[in-house]
């Protein structure tokens, strides 16, 4: 008989989750989940069937395709049921999602990367500036938070004026818990009725951003309001929490790893590998967002009946012993490829972006500080209360300032 399941969610997971899902793998890798409001799901923990699961047409993302019971408890955040931010590819499936995939991928194109790319190096060595004078400087709150957010409005064309309140509520949704769900609606009240006002802007002037290709699809019938909106919301919730999280746990693994640290000062070329290895070893999203079989299926040998909940763990599946070797080791020269951005028809548009501002702000970063060190003790640090985000809410460090 197997010993007693750990417990799959609350602060014991968000400390340290890799024990948790190293006996779930080993002993119930597609495990059922008593949630709130009676709700269940299945947590699929391995990476074969966590690879199968998100390549499966019949795992269908829409809400409206779930068990009753998930969809009447009311689960996730509260713009999870609400249409005008809701409506995005990532809770669509066949022809509408390729239709929203297809609209916004004007935003990643090489080009657009590339001169994305150039404004996050811009507005690193701002940050950095101020890193420098900083007395306790915070690469979280300082520069993995700061960065995203600024590029996201760059790709929305938010106004200057607007962006330190457009930060402000960004900031709510993402550091808030699920016990401060009043705050997280409040924050999304105010997107909602934001996003709607900058959508009208660009209805009475077009604009050169993606907010601007969103409301010319909308007005040649490609997309809804609906869709314009719900759009620009998950550039702000996927494009931006995800790089906040890589960014802050990448720092944190090389504070860890000293050594692979002076490797990627000495030769930045290999900050690139150890990005990889970090989204492998650290995934920031804990679990890939909610899947629901549209006929019964069976997966790792347990049927699912059609509409059941499924969460897939890409952080259980980027430390399965079944896929890598020494799985539970930081190693930028393994080369292994990871499903962090995900697998098949959903894989994250934004990845191309999440690794350049990545790539960015590490190689400035330890160009610029030499003998940079954790400020606190390890145990200090708090993760995100998320069953779906893996990040850190804070790094605090030092570093040796007459060098730098």
């Amino acid at each position: 008989m197997s010993p007693t399941p750990p417990a799959t969610h609350g602060p014991g997971l968000e400390a340290d989750p890799h024990p948790a899902y190293r006996w779930l793998r080993e002993h119930s890798p597609v495990h059922r989940v008593d949630l709130p409001g009676g709700a269940r799901a299945w947590l699929v923990t391995r990476y074969g069937d966590a690879r199968d699961v998100l390549a499966d047409p019949n795992m269908l993302k829409d809400p409206a395709r779930a068990d009753p019971v998930w969809y009447r408890a009311g689960l996730g955040l509260p713009f999870d049921h609400r249409p005008s931010l809701v409506r995005s590819m990532v809770n669509a499936d066949g022809p509408d999602h390729a239709r929203l995939r297809g609209v916004t991928a004007g935003a990643f194109t090489p080009r657009r990367v590339r001169e994305l790319q150039e404004g996050a190096e811009r507005i690193t060595g701002e940050l950095l500036d101020a890193v420098e004078k900083e007395p306790a400087p915070d690469l979280v709150r300082d520069l993995a938070y700061p960065l995203p957010i600024a590029i996201i409005c760059d790709i929305l064309g938010v106004p200057r004026a607007d962006r330190p309140e457009f930060h402000r509520q960004a900031a709510v949704i993402d550091s808030s818990s699920p016990d401060e769900l009043d705050a997280i609606g409040a924050a999304t009240d105010w997107f909602d009725a934001y996003l709607g006002e900058l959508v009208d802007a660009r209805l009475r002037s077009p604009s050169d951003d993606l907010l601007g290709d969103l409301v010319e699809a909308h007005r040649s019938g490609g997309l809804t309001r609906d869709e314009v909106t719900s759009t620009a919301f998950l550039l702000l919730v996927a494009g931006h929490e995800t790089t906040v999280a890589l960014i802050g746990t990448m720092f944190l693994l090389l504070l860890r790893h000293p050594e692979e640290m002076a490797r990627l000062r000495e030769d930045p070329e290999l900050v690139g590998p150890a990005i990889e290895e970090s989204l492998r070893l650290e995934s920031p999203l804990q679990n890939a967002t909610w899947r629901f079989p549209a006929v019964p299926t069976t997966v790792g040998g347990v049927r699912l009946e059609a509409g059941e909940p499924v969460l897939v763990s890409l952080l259980s599946a980027g430390r399965d012993p079944e896929r890598y070797e020494d799985p539970d080791s930081f190693d930028p020269g393994r080369g292994a490829s990871h499903l962090s951005f995900g697998h098949g028809a959903h894989f994250c548009l934004g990845a191309r972006l999440a690794r350049v501002q990545a790539r960015v702000a590490v190689t400035a970063v330890l160009r610029r500080f030499p003998g940079l060190r954790l400020a606190v003790r390890e145990d200090e640090l708090r993760w995100w209360p998320s069953m779906i985000m893996h990040g850190l809410f804070a790094l605090p460090v030092a570093f040796d300032r007459t060098a730098a």
